[in-house]
């Protein structure tokens, strides 16, 4: 356990994992790059059984996908997912290099 600003949170702390862009694709799929230079797909359907999430199933919402302090928000965050859970979920992720 650990404490931030007067919240106690159940995890052990890790170092300061954000996510720094996101590129919302088809199919409530979207590429999250992090802190770590790392860029990841995250399939956000799996989230559409938790309540707070429901929303995103209606792609216009999906869409607004933005960055706010390190984390992916939508509706000017009132949606919001943490880096940390983003990136559990998520997978490696490999730009295809062009070659001309």
């Amino acid at each position: 356990m650990f404490i931030v600003d007067g919240i106690a949170y159940a995890s052990e702390k890790t170092d300061d994992l954000r996510a720094t862009d996101v590129r919302v694709l088809d199919g409530h799929i979207m590429i999250v790059t992090f802190s770590t230079g790392e860029e990841r797909l995250v399939d956000v359907t799996e989230l559409f059984s938790v309540p707070a999430f429901r929303a995103l199933k209606d792609e216009t919402v999906f869409r607004t996908a933005t960055i706010d302090f390190g984390t992916v928000v939508w509706k000017n965050g009132e949606i919001d997912i943490g880096a940390d859970t983003l990136y559990d979920r998520s997978y490696p992720y490999e730009r295809k290099k062009v070659i001309a």
